[in-house]
């Protein structure tokens, strides 16, 4: 299974988790690894109808929907975008300060965060370059009790996400930090943040 239909999974989701884990499991690095848990939290979240709602988008945008991984970075400063799916292509890479918004907040308090219509936190700050989301979850990813990252996934329109989506979310992130740390994610992480940073100096 390689495409993805986000919220196409929704009302049978443990086909798709068994999938993800075994997927994870045989994949041949820790970046793809957790991309299979990106795509099953995709497609196990959210209410694919939420975009058809009054007020639900507003004039100019569209519905679309964007997951990935941010990693804490190797000299712990910031939040490094991995296995990013409908990201736009100059975002991959992306990486920004560690308490930077709502990400921040679930790196200092190391819970998860749902954010069910972003309207209703006016201190909600737009990361993607492109659009600014409306309904947003973010899953910590905790190893051996040390927060190195989280799992996310978000859509333009508002009210996409309730609470049972985001017990959803943190099982897939456990489940990409364990797969993670198998394959040696530290290491790739190391390589990949050195040239991250050497490009954008």
């Amino acid at each position: 299974m390689t495409d993805v239909i986000p919220a196409s999974l929704t009302d049978d989701p443990w086909d798709e988790v068994a999938r993800a884990a075994q997927a994870a499991a045989n994949a041949p690095e820790a970046e793809a690894a957790i991309l299979e848990c990106v795509h099953a939290a995709l497609r196990i979240t959210g209410d694919g109808t939420a975009h058809e709602r009054p007020g639900a988008l507003k004039p100019g945008e569209r519905h679309f929907r964007v997951g990935g991984v941010f990693m804490v970075s190797p000299d712990a400063t910031s939040h490094l975008l991995l296995a990013e799916w409908g990201f736009p292509a100059e975002q991959h890479r992306l990486y920004y300060p560690l308490d930077t918004g709502h990400p921040g907040w679930v790196w200092k308090n190391e819970k998860p965060l749902i954010l069910e219509n972003t309207d209703d936190h006016g201190d909600f700050k737009q990361i993607l370059k492109t659009a600014r989301m409306g309904s947003a979850i973010y899953a910590p990813m905790i190893w051996q009790g040390v927060f190195i990252g989280h799992l996310i996934t978000a859509a333009q329109a508002r009210n996409t996400f309730t609470p049972p989506d985001l017990i959803r979310l943190q099982a897939l992130a456990a489940m990409a930090t364990a797969a993670y740390m198998a394959k040696d994610g530290p290491t790739l992480l190391a390589q990949i943040w050195a040239e991250a940073t050497t490009s954008s100096s």
